[in-house]
């Protein structure tokens, strides 16, 4: 099944994200876009709820989200900013290039939710690089520059 970005209407949720990225449970980590503007930034949400795998042991009786994990979140979302932007994308895989300017500021708990906001810095050939936030609360969790490459 082909989806094209007139076929979604935002927000779009869990089953047209699916529709768009290979990533399946327990390695999705998007629930939903609401905002896009295509070829430029896009705003995602993941809601953080202790049912997720990784708070069995990180870190026992004190949960905290992982930050690769926040940051594998941003890339899931700037994924999707590339394949609305471009539909022959949807469906490619899309491999961590680089992350420049991480910084971590603020621990992800459980009952978070983080809003996921990513620009398009630059792009050659197969190539995206994005700059991002994680924001909680209206707080900065975790900023960082992204590269990709897409298969």
């Amino acid at each position: 099944m082909t989806t094209s970005a007139s076929d979604l209407q935002l927000p779009i949720d869990v089953k047209g994200i699916m529709a768009i990225l290979p990533h399946r449970y327990p390695f999705l980590l998007v629930d939903r876009i609401v905002e896009v503007e295509q070829g430029k930034n896009i705003v995602g949400i993941k809601n953080v709820t202790m049912n997720e795998p990784f708070f069995q042991g990180h870190f026992p009786g004190e949960p905290v989200m992982p930050g690769v994990l926040i940051l594998e979140a941003m890339a899931q979302v700037g994924s999707i900013l590339v394949c609305l932007s471009d539909q022959e994308m949807i469906g490619r895989l899309a491999y961590f290039a680089g992350v420049d300017k991480a910084r971590f500021r603020r621990i992800v708990r459980p009952g978070d939710q983080l809003v996921l906001k990513l620009e398009m810095l630059k792009q050659k050939g197969k190539v995206i690089k994005m700059g991002g936030q994680a924001l909680v609360d209206g707080q900065l969790a975790t900023e960082a520059e992204l590269m990709a490459s897409f298969a």
